[in-house]
């Protein structure tokens, strides 16, 4: 263990170990009912649960047996409400373990070391690289993009909490901390019903006003002072992107009219940051022939938020330009006093503009292939036969549009909502600016047509071709459309009216890749060894055409959803995979665990800049992998891919996950807009299933399958051929690799099979079981065999042991919850249905969802 991860490791336990243990014994004295004995006995549950789980009991036994030892008088429904009450106090004490980490979170990571801002100025000073900074900061940035995607379980009130809580934690305030702990107990976790896409928007955008808005100010300033030659005016270097109210792929709750009023709110929350941001440098900006500019500035602001017939008259530069004529009456005129406080409010004005967050707008191929269908034939815009046509017909159609379409003649709500949609897009450029809703996403995407269906959408409501000021980025998630779209983007780049339009916007092309859809759909290794495959091709065919291409990466949280160690990906692309952007999704959990507080904001922020720009000027050939090291790991892809479909198509794959997981009551959350299937219908099928609801349920179940399975036969097979020394070698030599086994450790560290260990023999289940468990065993000894490690995340001791002991604090919530859905599975059998007994079991399922989910704090 190297010195700064031993500092680290000794931080995490004073400030965060040694606290949790001092702040939750005052849990106990709180003056909540019977709180006192439900903390009592559930440290005697986890007692039995670690116990019980050694002598190989199932959580049906430990229960029974913890009932019948410390609450012998207690019946069924007395025992339900018992385990209510424990699903409520552990869910206080995963907030109270979140707080501790986000208070000492600059005490335990070391933010000017590897990775940071700082480091990298040392880095390009030694090596005498501040012409080439300059030439990659002319195009590098980072982007953003907060999305809805349902994996944060806490309401904003307690969001809200944690805050304050962390605040008064590292100002070691006990009687604060003592207050917040009281309205903890009394706020409700549970969400009764499900928020609106507009609420989602509201939540998000408070981590805009209360974190990124700081925090990206801080990073352009530090950049600004230390390279003031290398900062491009026209390149903000960071941007934000939104979801909520723009993402309709599979939510018939997202409308044009939704998409606006987000819009608008986004419009009014970044023009309020500025009008506060303007008042307090009144305060400070106190000198001669600076009062009007200001007060003029703080009227201008306010009126634009606050009095009605305002909006439109608000442009950016109303705001730069007196900012700029105040910046240099200060430095000529005032000993440059406070200049630092003004620079920082013009670098953020450069960075979100009067729009906060870019609004991206996504739909569903297959959506926009029906309402062409319904256009052709119910107007005269498209062609009769239009149906009938091939695809390069249909192409030609498509952009020979010269006619306007009525979205009122399409009858489907979200077929007109779609088409209505690219309307709305015009009106939020006319107010917030072109950047504020520039980019069209198509999920599914699966050919050249598909694309440009939705240039005909735009068409079709009044657009021009040569004058559409939107970026139309198709989404290649399967492990076939993965393949395919090299060969999409040829057929694509080749067409002149494409290319025409691509010429009009900078000649840049934005490909999503998501990794959630390909995980689900190939397994672990192959998803991102297929994303990378796909890269290197997507990047040789721009080249070939002399487009400029941008990833923009569909990740989620956990390893299996492409988080993890992100920013240590980007840091290893090598030469052969464009690099002139990183720009990736922000999801649930991961918004409040990697981005919660300014400070962890900077420095995640910090991480990927880094990487991006480290990429550019410090790669070397030896960063990209060779022929023969992109041969093995194809070979490793293919061999998982094998084990993985293997596993996926078992007879039993789903009724298993169905009835032992909790993913058939993930919907009845209430934490997102979002329908947990694509398609509606009773039955389960794994098409339609979304990928978040897929790997939270892999992750509730503590196995984790979407993170680690395949992995250990491919090691193994490998081993056969005689190649692991080959392998090691590659682990030791490509940071690619590395990160892709380091993440894996990561999944498989949040795995726990005793809990599930009594389906070992079950007549059903037993056999799909017995093949999950054997595939991690095999995985755990070939991964560690492989970095030479005793133990899973060894090199990660302050993650390794935040992991143990958030798991220890949900083990009595997993044993609960399968106890539940054995009891639930039990009455099911009996064809008991309308007992309200069993809906409290249903209810107490759903509840321990949200402990288990948020102590994972990246597992869905």
């Amino acid at each position: 263990m190297d010195h700064q991860s031993s500092r680290g490791l000794q931080q995490f336990k004073n400030y965060v170990g040694i606290k949790f243990q001092l702040y939750n014994s005052l849990f106990t004295s709180l003056p909540f009912h019977r709180i006192e004995k439900t903390g009592i006995l559930l440290s005697l549950l986890l007692s039995d649960c670690e116990d019980g789980y050694k002598k190989k009991q199932s959580p049906v036994e430990i229960l029974d047996e913890f009932f019948a030892k410390h609450t012998a008088h207690l019946n069924e429904r007395e025992r339900l409400d018992l385990m209510f009450r424990f699903v409520q106090y552990t869910e206080r004490q995963v907030v109270l373990f979140d707080a501790l980490e986000d208070a000492s979170f600059r005490d335990i990571n070391d933010v000017n070391g590897a990775g940071s801002l700082k480091h990298l100025e040392s880095e390009i000073l030694q090596s005498g690289k501040r012409q080439e900074l300059a030439e990659t900061l002319k195009n590098f940035a980072i982007r953003l993009v907060l999305t809805a995607h349902p994996t944060q379980f806490y309401p904003g009130s307690v969001l809200g909490i944690i805050n304050d809580l962390s605040k008064s934690l590292s100002d070691n305030n006990a009687s604060q901390v003592h207050l917040l702990l009281q309205q903890l107990g009394k706020t409700p976790f549970f969400k009764h019903i499900k928020p609106t896409p507009y609420d989602e928007a509201v939540s998000l955008i408070w981590y805009l006003e209360n974190v990124f808005y700081a925090a990206s100010g801080r990073i352009i300033n530090f950049l600004k002072n230390q390279f003031p030659e290398a900062l491009p005016a026209d390149n903000p270097i960071i941007t934000m992107g939104f979801w909520p109210g723009g993402d309709r792929d599979g939510n018939p709750n997202v409308t044009s009219d939704i998409t606006l009023q987000v819009a608008e709110a986004l419009r009014v929350s970044i023009i309020r940051c500025y009008y506060l941001d303007v008042r307090r440098l009144k305060r400070r900006i106190t000198f001669k022939g600076t009062e009007t500019i200001l007060a003029d500035l703080e009227k201008t602001l306010y009126n634009n938020i606050f009095i009605p017939g305002h909006r439109t008259e608000l442009k950016k530069e109303d705001i730069i330009d007196p900012l700029n004529k105040l910046r240099e009456i200060i430095i000529y005129q005032h000993n440059s006093l406070f200049l630092e406080s003004l620079e920082n409010l013009i670098s953020k004005v450069s960075v979100f503009g009067l729009y906060f967050a870019s609004l991206d707008i996504r739909q569903e191929s297959t959506v926009h292939t029906k309402v062409m269908n319904v256009i052709a034939a119910q107007t005269d815009a498209l062609p009769d036969n239009y149906t009938k046509l091939t695809d390069t017909e249909k192409i030609n159609a498509l952009l020979a549009i010269t006619k306007k379409a009525d979205p009122e003649i399409i009858e489907d709500p979200v077929m007109r909502d779609t088409l209505k949609s690219t309307g709305a897009v015009k009106e939020i450029q006319e107010y917030n600016g072109e950047d504020g809703c520039s980019r069209y996403i198509i999920s599914q995407c699966n050919s050249a047509l598909n694309v440009i269906e939705v240039f005909g959408l735009f068409l079709l409501n009044g657009w021009k071709k040569e004058s559409l000021t939107v970026d139309i980025i198709p989404l290649f998630e399967t492990i076939d459309d993965l393949q395919a779209a090299s060969e999409i983007m040829r057929v694509l780049y080749e067409n002149k009216d494409y290319r025409a339009h691509l010429h009009k916007r900078n000649n840049k092309q934005t490909i999503m890749v998501g990794f959630s859809d390909g995980t689900k759909d190939g397994g672990y290794f192959m998803a991102n060894w297929g994303i990378y495959k796909a890269k290197e091709q997507l990047t040789s065919i721009s080249k070939q055409y002399n487009v400029d291409v941008v990833f923009f990466d569909g990740r989620g949280g956990p390893p299996a959803r492409g988080g993890g160690k992100t920013h240590k990906f980007y840091a290893s692309m090598g030469k052969n995979i464009s690099n002139k952007e990183i720009q990736l999704t922000v999801q649930g959990q991961t918004v409040s665990s990697n981005f919660g507080t300014i400070d962890s904001a900077q420095f995640n922020m910090e991480q990927l800049l880094n990487a991006g720009i480290s990429n550019d000027l410090f790669s070397t050939q030896s960063t990209t992998l060779d022929a023969d090291e992109e041969n093995l790991l194809q070979l490793l892809a293919d061999e998982s891919f094998k084990a993985y479909m293997d596993l996926k198509n078992h007879p039993d794959f789903i009724s298993y996950l169905a009835h032992i997981s909790p993913l058939r009551f993930y919907a009845e959350t209430n934490i997102g807009s979002r329908p947990a299937k694509r398609a509606g219908g009773a039955k389960l099928n794994l098409k339609d299933l979304r990928a978040i609801p897929f790997v939270g349920a892999w992750s509730q179940l503590k196995q984790n399958v979407t993170g680690f399975y395949g992995v250990g036969t491919a090691l193994k097979q490998l081993e056969k051929q005689g190649r692991f020394n080959a392998l090691r070698r590659l682990y030791k030599e490509s940071l690619f690799f590395k990160t892709l086994m380091d993440n894996c450790e990561m999944a498989m560290k949040k795995t726990y099979f005793p809990l599930t260990e009594y389906l070992s023999n079950h007549p059903v289940y037993g056999e799909i079981w017995n093949k999950i468990n054997a595939e991690y065993e095999l995985t755990k000894r070939y991964v560690l065999q492989l970095s030479g490690n005793t133990e899973l995340m060894e090199d990660y001791p302050v993650e390794q042991l935040s992991i143990q002991m958030r798991e220890r604090i949900v083990l009595p919530l997993v044993t609960i919850q399968q106890y539940a859905m054995s009891m639930m599975r039990v009455m099911e059998e009996k064809q008991i249905t309308n007992d309200p007994i069993k809906d409290n079991y249903e209810k107490i399922v759903i509840r321990c969802s949200f402990g288990i989910i948020n102590a994972g704090r990246n597992s869905a």
